[in-house]
């Protein structure tokens, strides 16, 4: 199970070198020049999670395995990409692959690296991209509604369901408004996110700060996370340039660097953390000797579903689930004294899955 965040932004803003830092590696060329990324750049990174060294430490497992999520590093949109400009229709074509969108913002002066626009300004440098997003969603519906409409008038149930769909996104961009603020029931969630709109993707505002500010922001940071708080959007503040430096350090001198900065943890870990959550992810556990092990499956996901996640046939051949939650399991220091404060439960195919859960799957085969 794949779940990719696509970082985007205008060019020159940090994003590479962001994704260098993400992926421990120089794979992205950080350069001073628009479309120095012109092929999108994927890294596969472990998420953060201290609950999982705990449960190794109990369980004494000889490995531990984190769970992943996936971030595409594409190339900086400019002013007009959504008809052709720059390298739009690639560009485009990239971010509809994505599950999330992780949007950096500059909010650093430096004389030494060019602005595509020559301000700061990243209030603004989200709206241009922003804009670019609707007008190519806007353009894609309007060439898709006039088929759909003859279908629906025809008294095809399908086509009518798509179209009132299409119509709702195309009132809110006609508007200036982004897909994702549709008001959707229960059931149009997934259809609707089949229309392949952009601007319906849920967005993660990235502040890009100089060094001195990677702890607490800036007066520039403040404002476009207010920006953000508006939307109704996240946002996470860091120094890209500082994360890069972290993650060539090794392991042993980054807590000293990270102390002198008045960091707890890599703003990297937050941004993960952020992006994972943005995505509606939850994670469970499986435990034992051999491995301690971190799954990804979605919120609201049922105990087969999460099966699923580790082999096919565990959910073909489902019986139960024994769950034990993280905080029972730590208590009891272990399976055992979790069973022994009757905190060990059986459950079965409609049991939702809780982030946190310990489990082991019986099953048929």
């Amino acid at each position: 199970m794949g779940f990719k965040c696509g970082i985007v932004g205008l060019p020159n803003v940090g994003k590479s070198t962001l994704f260098n830092a993400l992926t421990q590696t120089a794979a992205a060329q950080a350069a001073n020049y628009p479309f120095c990324t012109i092929e999108p750049n994927v890294g596969d990174v472990a998420v953060p999670d201290p609950r999982l060294e705990t449960l190794a430490q109990i369980a004494g497992s000889a490995e531990i395995i984190p769970t992943r999520i996936t971030f595409v590093d594409i190339a900086g949109l400019v002013r007009g990409a959504s008809k052709g400009e720059g390298l739009g229709n690639q560009f485009l074509a990239n971010i509809r692959e994505v599950d999330a969108v992780v949007h950096v913002l500059r909010c650093f002066e430096d004389d030494d690296i060019t602005h595509v626009e020559n301000r700061i300004d990243p209030i603004a440098d989200a709206e241009t991209v922003e804009t670019e997003l609707m007008l190519a969603d806007l353009d894609s519906l309007e060439k898709r509604v006039k088929p759909l409409e003859k279908k629906a008038n025809s008294g095809e149930k399908e086509a009518k369901e798509a179209l009132a769909l299409m119509n709702k996104a195309l009132v809110l961009l006609r508007e200036g408004k982004p897909a994702r603020l549709a008001e959707l029931s229960v059931d149009e969630r997934a259809p609707y996110a089949q229309l392949g709109l952009m601007t319906a993707k849920p967005v993660l505002y990235v502040l890009n700060v100089e060094e001195v500010s990677a702890a607490s922001g800036n007066g520039i940071s403040t404002k476009a996370a207010e920006m953000a708080r508006m939307q109704g959007a996240k946002s996470v503040v860091i120094s890209a340039k500082i994360e890069e430096e972290i993650a060539q350090m090794a392991p042993a001198d980054r807590k000293d660097f990270l102390d002198s900065l008045g960091l707890e943890e890599p703003g990297l870990n937050r941004l993960i953390r952020a992006g994972y959550d943005l995505l509606g992810l939850i994670t469970f556990f499986t435990v034992g000797p051999k491995e301690a092990r971190a799954w990804t499956v979605t919120k609201g996901s049922k105990a087969p579903q999460a099966a699923g996640v580790i082999h096919t046939d565990f959910e073909h051949g489902f019986i139960r689930a024994e769950t034990i939650a993280f905080a029972d399991y730590v208590a009891g220091k272990g399976e055992a004294g979790a069973r022994e404060a009757g905190k060990f439960r059986l459950e079965g195919k409609d049991y939702i899955v809780a982030d946190g859960d310990v489990m082991h799957f019986r099953f048929n085969t």
